[in-house]
């Protein structure tokens, strides 16, 4: 590839982030890795100069990721659930959680303060229910100034996967956990 290739290439990318204003990306199966990849396209970001939201839906307990992320000047993180409940059937409580973390979002996209937005295992509250896929579409095709919006979690619905601009699918190919190998500090939490 010629200079002039790359060029254009890298050219016809930001005539389509100012076309379209807002890129959706979607990190999504059942592989690990999907929030660390996230992760890092808000540390990228922050060293740009961009501002970056994350909002954590159904995480509430202490992970590595909120010491090191709230170190850095242009990215906030807040937790917007209980403690993890993947293992049970949400309460009345969980949905309460949901929906004000989810209003919270929409005010933050509407405040057009951030560059990028990550919505950190939204994925997850929509496929337990705690959030309506029509609302989440809804807040996705709404115009906003940010560059970035970020999904992840396990089970992507279809609707969100068609309307993104970038959809990975991270697929487990092995993992530790079937040797009974517990999650551990600062590499599942």
């Amino acid at each position: 590839m010629m200079f002039a290739d790359v060029f254009l290439c890298h050219w016809s990318v930001n005539t389509a982030i100012r076309k379209n204003n807002t890129m959706i990306q979607v990190y999504t199966g059942n592989g690990k890795g999907k929030t660390t990849a996230a992760i890092g396209l808000a540390v990228r970001a922050a060293g740009a100069g961009l501002k970056v939201y994350i909002g954590q839906f159904c995480k509430g307990r202490d992970y590595s990721e909120l010491h090191a992320l709230k170190k850095i000047k242009n990215i906030k993180i807040e937790q917007l659930g209980a403690p993890c409940f993947i293992k049970r059937k949400p309460s009345a409580k969980d949905f309460a959680i949901a929906k004000k973390g989810f209003s919270r979002i929409k005010n933050i996209i509407a405040r057009k303060y951030y560059d990028m937005v990550i919505l950190d295992e939204l994925s997850v509250a929509v496929k337990l229910g705690l959030i309506k896929v029509d609302e989440v579409i809804g807040l996705l095709k709404k115009p906003s100034n940010m560059k970035e919006i970020i999904i992840t979690g396990r089970c992507a619905p279809k609707e969100v996967i068609k309307l993104a601009d970038l959809a990975s699918e991270i697929r487990e190919i092995k993992h530790y956990y079937k040797k009974d190998i517990k999650a551990r500090k600062g590499i599942e939490f």
